[in-house]
């Protein structure tokens, strides 16, 4: 449907999530996709230089294109709809207790109900990503030529392993991999909507005066708009950075996983070997192109879904 603006919208709130998940997906996948390569040759136990180094550094990209749409709108399907039908309970339970002796607790509502969705969204959208992930990576870090051809050695494993170990090497580390999405997210997404909602209260109290220069207008909107794009993107950035630093050691766990060639490794006995052979600061590695490249990231993804989702929306004039 167009909107009077001429623009396309989309009333939908679910058909809206799945389309801007999708365009936020493949945008920041596609954009960063280089400073990825360089982080999981940073982590990989062979070494920088023997995984490739600065060498073809879009090297299994297929796998990020094929996977980057379904698995962020995956996410903010569940996140959007978990969040909406989150939030209408409660409002029906406050409407029933008539709102007696929930100070509190209403305090910390919404912040609870972004962290699990936001949790559920992960393990939804981790269906898509953990195949996506270890075809990636197993490319990235010059096992084999391409996301194509590292597909097809996991596939050919069928007459030896069986469908269910083709299975559990598509799907190996998932238990890490929800381990490191799932606390990512926790922090990343409550971040990024309490920044939201305190430009949005800053609006309304009238104090655009006292933003920071460095800011500028990206942000300012009247009360009753939905945030810029722009302005998520920023804090999106923050909010991915934090996120980033904090979960940097399971993130290289989960490297190590996908990237083992043992026919089942499981999470302990690598947590040892590592510490046994690196010491401590192995499960660090990588944190700067980590935090770099998900703080930029944090900026692309969010700034674009939220672009997205105001535009098909028709929300430039309406609080999102």
């Amino acid at each position: 449907m167009a909107s009077p603006s001429g623009n396309v919208t989309i009333e939908s709130p679910f058909a809206r999530a799945l389309v801007a998940g999708g365009i936020a997906g493949t945008t920041v996948d596609l954009s960063l996709f280089p400073i990825d390569t360089l982080k999981t040759r940073l982590q990989s136990s062979k070494g920088f230089a023997a995984s490739g180094g600065f060498r073809g550094v879009y090297r299994g990209v297929g796998s990020a294109v094929v996977g980057s749409a379904p698995g962020a709108a995956l996410f903010f399907v569940t996140y959007e709809t978990s969040k909406r039908l989150l939030k209408q309970a409660r409002e029906a339970d406050e409407n029933l207790a008539g709102g007696a002796g929930l100070g509190t607790l209403k305090t910390w509502a919404g912040p609870v109900e972004h962290m699990i969705s936001a949790s559920l969204g992960e393990v939804a959208a981790c269906a898509v990503r953990v195949p996506t992930e270890v075809i990636k990576q197993r490319a990235q870090a010059v096992q084999h030529p391409s996301s194509l051809e590292a597909l097809k050695h996991i596939l050919t494993q069928r007459s030896s392993i069986g469908l269910g170990g083709v299975w559990r090497e598509l799907y190996r580390g998932w238990n890490v991999t929800v381990m490191r999405e799932v606390p990512f997210t926790v922090i990343q997404f409550p971040l990024w909507e309490g920044m939201k909602e305190a430009w949005r209260q800053r609006n309304r109290t009238g104090l655009e005066d006292d933003v920071p220069a460095s800011l500028g207008t990206l942000g300012r909107t009247r009360p009753d708009e939905a945030v810029s794009a722009a302005a998520s993107g920023v804090f999106g950035s923050i909010a991915g950075a934090v996120a980033a630093g904090v979960t940097t050691p399971l993130d290289v766990l989960k490297t190590r996983l996908m990237l083992s060639t043992a026919r089942r490794q499981k999470v302990w006995p690598m947590v040892t070997q590592i510490m046994r052979e690196s010491g401590p600061r192995a499960f660090f590695a990588g944190i700067g192109p980590r935090v770099f490249w998900i703080s930029a990231g944090g900026a692309i993804f969010l700034g674009s879904y939220q672009w997205a989702y105001n535009t098909f929306g028709g929300q430039t004039g309406r609080r999102h």
